[in-house]
């Protein structure tokens, strides 16, 4: 992502947190970012585009943060990529968590977040340093989105300096996902989420 997106990004939520993703128009963003509508139509033809902007954002800081070789489990690096992804959301939290009830309660937008959120997950475990492509990759991602949206949800909650509650919950949803595929009887590299198996 070019860095002269960000203040674009900042003003898309905002305008999310002021009026949902309903409310997200053209009008709206480009006074709201400084940015003529015209160049945002050519640039952004879709709303879902300026998701897929952050999406990448996010992608883009959790891997800038990834040491190569980082050692650990892979459940342990699962567990670093994705809190550090919860801390990319911080700037942006008030529209974030505007967007997730949108989300939780328009089925339509939920379908169209699922491919963004599938391959979000994959660059997260790109990060972590595990397969994310062929077919193993995508059961790896789709089990990821999983554990991701339950952490979401917890997040939207915890008030707390240290997160201590979303860290708390992405425990015990990693944990679901392992007993998940352990009682699928599925081998190691078949898990939607690796947790214990480098």
């Amino acid at each position: 992502m070019d860095n002269t997106d960000s203040p674009l990004l900042d003003a898309l939520f905002n305008v999310i947190a002021q009026h949902g993703w309903r409310g997200v128009t053209v009008g709206r963003l480009s006074a709201a970012a400084g940015i003529p509508a015209g160049e945002l139509v050519r640039r952004f033809p879709s709303r879902l585009d300026l998701l897929r902007l952050h999406a990448d954002s996010v992608a883009d800081q959790v891997a800038a943060g990834t040491v190569p070789g980082q050692g650990g489990t892979p459940r342990d690096r699962v567990f670093d990529v994705l809190m550090r992804g919860i801390d990319a959301l911080l700037p942006h939290r008030a529209g974030m968590l505007r967007l997730a009830s949108d989300m939780w309660r328009d089925p339509v937008l939920a379908g169209a977040l699922a491919p963004i959120l599938q391959r979000s997950m994959e660059r997260m475990l790109d990060a972590a340093e595990l397969e994310s492509s062929g077919l193993q990759g995508k059961l790896r991602a789709a089990g990821l989105v999983g554990v991701w949206i339950m952490t979401v949800r917890a997040w939207e909650k915890d008030e707390t300096a240290d997160l201590g509650s979303t860290m708390a919950a992405l425990d015990r949803a990693l944990d679901r996902a392992e007993q998940t595929a352990r009682s699928l009887r599925l081998d190691p590299g078949d898990r939607a989420v690796p947790v214990s198996e480098d």
